[in-house]
This record gives structure tokens, C-alpha cells and sequence, in this order.
């Protein structure tokens, strides 16, 4: 497996791609604050190269997160369009509508739900599962969660999970998403449907809408995809064939990150054990 190269910033590399595919948390924010260097390189991609497309796990619509995008500092400069995983799941929920859907997930996640008249139920008379994420990610994880998914599990129920992130940066710490419980009820013998990275359908939105912002036929091998995780940025540019800059200071970044910057050697290893390849590493973006 060839190492990824070692790379300062976008400038590096900007003559080879036309359009981005960047994610979001760990990439631009950590959940409290936006990071300048990062943003300010891709709004000066989007100003002088093409299309910046946001791509995220975000269990809600897309359009629900552009004002947390717009609190946290993150200039509508830098991105052309944003496509979450809850836009990829809402189709896979309209599906089965009305339901009854058992919905895990706080309160703040509800506006994936508006307008697909969906209706609810506990898991003893729900159809199907629908997990954005923990009912409170401040103190929960799955073993707060493995003894309530005994009763969907005896009535197999299948679970829609709307963010397939495992775990996310949130200032100084990492909290458990939605992939978490979804990896729990899995691993009870549950079945567990995801649209979002490293899925195809949330590629697939995303490579629709840059080819509409190009305004012409869209060549995969000049689309280059920006992140911080293995199991979802990585792996899912590494299934739909894209090229990727691992950016290591994310989730990852006290496996990958010493006191001399970032380290190749951790890189390399920690992308090979998932079987994951990157064709960049940078440690933080920047132009």
C-alpha cells in the first residue's frame, strides 16, 4: 500500500482537482470554534479553483446546520453547498413511511423528520429504528443503549442510522455519534442501514451537485475528498474511487500528531490497519 504524501496545504495540489469534498467537523471546526487556516483555504479554492462541497454525518438536513455552521465562524465563503448525511437518509426514511419508527436521538436532530409524515413509537410496536445519535452524547455511549435494543432485536427490526460517524470531536474531547449505536446493534445480531459516508448514496448527492456547480461533464479522478476519518473519509473516497487528503489533527490526532508535527510513519500505520489508503496527509488544512 503506498503512503500518502506529505503535504503543507492545498496549494500543493491545486492544479490537479477541480472540485472538493470537504469534511466538516475535526476539518474546519470542533464542535465550538471554526479554524481560520482552514477555512480561509477553502474559500480561496472556491474563489480561484471550483466547487467546494461540504460533506458531513450530520443526522439533520443539510439546510438545518448552515446557522451552526454560520455561530461557529465558518464563512459561507468557503463551501458552495452542503450535503449531510440526513439529506441521503431522509430519502432512505420516506421510504418507509409512515412507520411507526422508533426514533433514538435528542431533540435538535428532529428536523429530519419534517414533512416525510413519519409517525412514532417505542420499540415494542415501532416497524424500524431510526438513530441519529445518543439521546444526551454528553454523557452516553452504547452500553447505555445495549439492553433497550433486546426488544427491537426480538422483534427484528432494522435500523436506519443517520450518522454512521462512531465518534466526533467536540472541543477537547471526543463523544459518540450515531454509528456507535448502530455498531452495537450490529454487533447483537441486528441489521443496521447507513446512506451516509463512507456509503455511496451521500457520494452520490455530492458528485451530482459539483457536476451541476461545474456546469459540465464531471471527471472523477480531479475530485479530490478532504478528512479526518478512517472508517468513513477515508474509506469512503477509497470505495467510489476518489482521491483523499487525510488531515490528521481530527479524531485521530493524538495517534498522529507529536511534538515534531505530524508523523508519516503513524499515518501510514494507522490508515494500513483499517486497510484504508490515502493519497495526501497534512496536519491541519491550510492553503
Amino acid at each position: 500500500m503506498t503512503a500518502p504524501v506529505l503535504i503543507n496545504g492545498l496549494s500543493a495540489v491545486a492544479d490537479r482537482y477541480d472540485v472538493l469534498l470537504s469534511d466538516i467537523w475535526g476539518v474546519i471546526h470542533n464542535g465550538r470554534e471554526s479554524f481560520k487556516p482552514a477555512c480561509d483555504a477553502l474559500a480561496r479554492w472556491r474563489a480561484e479553483r471550483g466547487p467546494v462541497i461540504l460533506i458531513s454525518n450530520a443526522p439533520r438536513p443539510s439546510s438545518a446546520v448552515h446557522s451552526q455552521l454560520d455561530q461557529l465562524g465558518v464563512p459561507r465563503e468557503a463551501w458552495s453547498a452542503f450535503i449531510s448525511s440526513g439529506d441521503a437518509t431522509r430519502i432512505l426514511l420516506s421510504g418507509r413511511a409512515p412507520g411507526p419508527a422508533w426514533a433514538i436521538g435528542p431533540e435538535k436532530d428532529a428536523a429530519l423528520y419534517e414533512g416525510l409524515d413519519l409517525t412514532f413509537a417505542g420499540p415494542d410496536k415501532a416497524a424500524f429504528i431510526s438513530c441519529t445519535g445518543p439521546y444526551d452524547d454528553d454523557v452516553e455511549g452504547p452500553d447505555d443503549y445495549a439492553e433497550r435494543f433486546e426488544v427491537a432485536l426480538a422483534r427484528k427490526l432494522p435500523m436506519i442510522c443517520a450518522n454512521p460517524d462512531i465518534v466526533v470531536q467536540k472541543g477537547d474531547r471526543l463523544i459518540y455519534c450515531g454509528g456507535a449505536l448502530a455498531q452495537r446493534y450490529e454487533q447483537m445480531g441486528g441489521e443496521v442501514i447507513m446512506a451516509g459516508k463512507p456509503h455511496a448514496p451521500i457520494y452520490g448527492l455530492c458528485l451530482g451537485e459539483a457536476q451541476v456547480l461545474l456546469g459540465r461533464p464531471l471527471d472523477p479522478s480531479r475530485v479530490l475528498c478532504i478528512g479526518d476519518g478512517i472508517a468513513t473519509d477515508a474509506k469512503g473516497a477509497n470505495d467510489q474511487g476518489l482521491d483523499m487528503l487525510f488531515v490528521a489533527s481530527g479524531i485521530h490526532g493524538a495517534e498522529t500528531i507529536g511534538p515534531a508535527g505530524i508523523d508519516a510513519t503513524a499515518v501510514e500505520s494507522l490508515l494500513a490497519k483499517d486497510g484504508a489508503r490515502a493519497t495526501y496527509a497534512i496536519a491541519d488544512l491550510a492553503w
